[in-house]
């Protein structure tokens, strides 16, 4: 047999038993159940094949797709032992990638096991870069070396601002962190740190949240940004305190009313123009084209299912997505890289730029005073 008489078709509940035992004689551990098959298999954010030698089984892969992204993920891939160097898994990683960049994904990642040398040499053939390692990552607590391959290209119209990454250095610091990162960008020479982030908390906090520390308001950030040297413009799309829908003490919420009354009046003293009215996705365009950068609150429920406020920083676009910085790393689930010029697409982050029930819609746009 050679790798010309396999075949290569979407695995359906057909394919179930003979899957599952494939596993079963792939792998020892990692192994993924019967019950995960099958939602595999009915998954509609999912690309899985299957390798057939006439009716026979003979290989598998499976890519996920992130939540809310452009980024497809290697979640599994195996081959008949006694079917091994044919070409049949580089044939079914030709053949995922193409469905990839058809389903319009922008990188493809994967872990491998980092002794596993033929898998490694068989990716670094396909084109796929190291870029950060997952210590203690499979059951037999193996380490795992983590790869990419860029597979879809911004056309020449794509923008995208030259901003450093920023990690938040606490949980309740996104909205400072992405301050950070966009006033760095505008002006390389100012130096963020720790005790800068902490001090923009402090000048920006709406005191109280729905639950914890108080998030950041968008007054309050374009006020410290003021008080650096940045112009900054406001996009809300309702009048009157905010965050105050998710807080049930009176007495919180006559804080957080306060709270609102006087950054909106520090606001108009210092001369920052708010709109008030909701920012569409050509307002970020336009910022990115002129060299100023967006700060976006969003939702996290398509990245985390969460529904947490979030603030992000826009770095660039391009004709089918819109690419953000997002200060909040976990080092158990994400690595820097995971974190930058995340690729979005653009009906998906027009969702996401909102949160809420009254789905307010928040932007801080940074520029250059002169």
């Amino acid at each position: 047999m050679t790798e010309h008489n396999i075949t290569l078709s979407s695995a359906g509940l057909g394919h179930l038993d003979a899957l599952v035992a494939l596993e079963e004689k792939c792998f020892t551990t990692d192994r993924i159940s019967r019950r995960s098959m099958r939602r595999f298999i009915s998954n509609d954010q999912s690309i899985f094949l299957v390798a057939l030698d006439g009716a026979k089984t003979v290989g598998y892969l499976l890519i996920l797709f992130y939540r809310g992204t452009r980024l497809a993920r290697l979640y599994s891939i195996a081959v008949d032992p006694e079917q091994r160097g044919k070409g049949i898994a580089k044939r079914m990683m030709q053949k995922g990638e193409q469905e990839a960049v058809e389903r319009g994904a922008i990188h493809f990642r994967l872990e491998v096991g980092q002794v596993n040398k033929a898998a490694i040499d068989l990716y670094h053939s396909l084109g796929f870069q190291d870029f950060g390692l997952w210590g203690d990552y499979y059951e037999d607590h193996t380490d795992a070396l983590r790869m990419q391959k860029r597979i879809r290209y911004p056309d020449h119209n794509s923008v995208h601002v030259d901003i450093p990454w920023i990690q938040q250095n606490t949980p309740f610091t996104c909205g400072p962190a992405a301050l950070l990162m966009a006033m760095a960008g505008i002006n390389p020479s100012f130096k963020p740190g720790l005790s800068e982030e902490l001090q923009i908390w402090r000048e920006t906090t709406t005191i109280f949240m729905t639950s914890g520390h108080g998030g950041c308001h968008p007054l309050g950030l374009a006020l410290a940004a003021r008080r650096r040297g940045f112009k900054a413009e406001v996009w809300i799309n309702k009048r009157g305190p905010l965050f105050v829908e998710g807080v049930r003490s009176e007495e919180k919420k006559k804080i957080i009313t306060t709270v609102h009354a006087d950054f909106l009046k520090q606001s108009k003293e210092a001369g920052i123009v708010l709109n008030n009215r909701a920012f569409d996705l050509k307002t970020l365009r336009e910022a990115c084209d002129s060299g100023a950068v967006s700060i976006v609150l969003i939702s996290t429920y398509r990245l985390d299912w969460k529904k947490a406020p979030h603030w992000v920083v826009v770095t660039g676009y391009d004709e089918r997505c819109f690419y953000v910085h997002d200060p909040d790393y976990d080092e158990k689930d994400d690595t820097p890289r995971d974190l930058q010029h995340i690729p979005i697409a653009n009906e998906v982050f027009g969702s996401m730029a909102s949160y809420g029930s009254t789905r307010l819609r928040c932007a801080v746009i940074l520029s250059n005073p002169g």
